[in-house]
């Protein structure tokens, strides 16, 4: 299947404004992309480009003062294929884990593994290990957040989410990563888009989605504690050990985001 993907993003700076943009497909997709995200400014500006410490590619742009259209849109190649399960999939011991994951054992800004390991062991510790209980820490993140945009907070941590119960994806998916990494596996943050194919409508307003990925029997492996079914149509834009890792603009300088669309949808043969 082909799936359509794409963004535009309105800013109102009352100065020249630096920004570091994380937008574009990941490069894992870059061999299924059919039409390329290239990033369109109006008016034209300089774009420089670059990939982080996580491989994510990045771009620098200086934002005019007034407004700053950014856009793309883009088509990608897909499987049409849902979500991996893989339930026999194991927890590998810390001591046998590659050196590359162990970063994803760590607390990070907006998961304190400190505040929560003791809730986590509480929690879960009975819980079959590998992936039982990752799905086990998703059920539970799924069933114990409620929900809402109005509820949407850039400051929010796992340790809030936990006990606001509240939250938009990026909450879910911060609490989910946070009490794996307590279990001692290894879980990364992820953003990208996700359509609404095979979802009975109605559906919600276009956005960008956050979920994570564990690290289990050899391999990572997707999880959605928002949503907490295997979904069709996920294309990646970034992962990092949190939000604060892969924001999709980082500013520096005042600036209002006055508008805002994403789409992501299947494109008719």
């Amino acid at each position: 299947m082909k799936i359509r993907v794409g963004y535009e993003l309105i800013y109102d700076c009352p100065q020249p404004t630096p920004m570091i943009l994380t937008l574009n497909i990941h490069f894992t997709r870059v061999s299924d992309i059919i039409v390329p995200d290239h990033l369109m400014t109006a008016p034209s500006i300089p774009i420089t480009a670059y990939r982080d410490a996580f491989g994510n590619w990045c771009s620098r742009i200086v934002a005019p003062k007034g407004q700053l259209r950014l856009s793309a849109d883009a088509v990608v190649n897909d499987t049409g294929e849902a979500d991996i399960v893989a339930a026999s999939a194991q927890q590998h011991p810390v001591q046998d884990l590659p050196e590359e994951t162990l970063v994803f054992l760590l607390g990070s800004r907006y998961c304190e593994t400190d505040r929560l390991s003791q809730a986590a062991w509480d929690l879960f510790g009975k819980s079959p290990t590998g992936w039982g209980r990752v799905q086990a820490i998703c059920d539970f993140v799924h069933q114990h957040i409620a929900f809402g945009y109005e509820h949407a907070r850039a400051t929010t941590t796992a340790w809030e989410a936990l006990h606001e119960r509240t939250g938009v994806c990026r909450d879910y998916a911060h609490l989910a990563i946070a009490l794996c990494r307590c279990m001692n596996i290894p879980a990364r943050y992820c953003t990208g888009y996700l359509s609404d194919i095979g979802i009975p409508p109605p559906h919600g307003p276009g956005d960008f989605a956050s979920w994570f990925d564990a690290y289990l029997g050899g391999r990572w492996y997707t999880f959605d504690p928002r949503n907490n079914v295997p979904r069709i149509g996920r294309v990646l834009i970034a992962r990092g050990r949190d939000a604060a890792d892969v924001p999709i603009s980082n500013t520096f300088g005042l600036n209002t985001l006055t508008g805002f669309k994403v789409w992501t949808e299947e494109v008719s043969e």
